[in-house]
């Protein structure tokens, strides 16, 4: 009969069980989950089980038989630090297995061991909401019905009354414009005289001479 003798023996030695062991729960409370067979997980899960309940009572004695199992120091001081926090509301159950199917080669059946936590589900994430553009458009009021087109809009006549009007008188501008300058006038009587005096006194010819 076997009783009173507890844990699986894997085919192992003590000592080849005994580091498997310590190797498992040093990656489980490092990354929060591992990947192994059934028979490892079901047998992990009670080493697992020891450390958090010696997290959770937090004494100096606790802490140092936790530092004598797990090989990493850094692991022990988190999981000392968040063992109130984290498993703190409930006793025992700290691991949740779940299985994953069966291994390619030699079909051994596969488990994922993860850590729970108080509340039973992992934060969830905020999600980002993307701000929608203004697509309203403005409704302008309508004319009423006896306006037409023909007649102005009180907008456009306010538009006009405001633009500035240059003093000058309408007369003046003309008068200079159909005015030529007087030293013109002067230039093409001269030119005149001279085409005239040329054609009184043609030069004499060599026969005349």
């Amino acid at each position: 009969m076997r009783h009173r003798k507890s844990g699986v023996k894997l085919n192992r030695t003590t000592s080849h069980r005994q580091a498997m062991f310590r190797n498992m729960v040093t990656s489980l409370f490092k990354h929060d989950r591992i990947k192994t067979t059934d028979a490892k997980a079901k047998e992990l899960r009670r080493w697992a089980d020891h450390i958090v309940t010696l997290a959770k009572r937090g004494d100096l004695h606790a802490r140092r038989l936790a530092m004598s199992i797990v090989r990493e120091k850094d692991v022990v001081h988190k999981l000392f630090e968040e063992a109130s926090e984290r498993f703190g509301t409930f006793n025992g159950g700290y691991t949740r297995m779940i299985k994953i199917g069966r291994r390619p080669g030699d079909t051994a059946a596969m488990t994922l061991v993860e850590l729970v936590r108080s509340d039973g589900a992992k934060p969830a994430k905020k999600k980002k909401t993307k701000k929608k553009a203004d697509t309203s458009v403005e409704v302008q009021p309508s004319a009423p019905v006896g306006a037409t087109d023909d007649q102005p809009k009180e907008e456009e006549v306010q538009a006009e009354a405001s633009i500035p009007v240059e003093d000058v008188p309408a007369e003046t501008e003309e008068a200079e414009v159909a005015a030529p300058p007087a030293d013109s006038k002067q230039d093409d009587s001269a030119e005149k005289i001279e085409s005239e005096d040329t054609k009184k006194d043609p030069e004499p010819s060599d026969a005349e001479k």
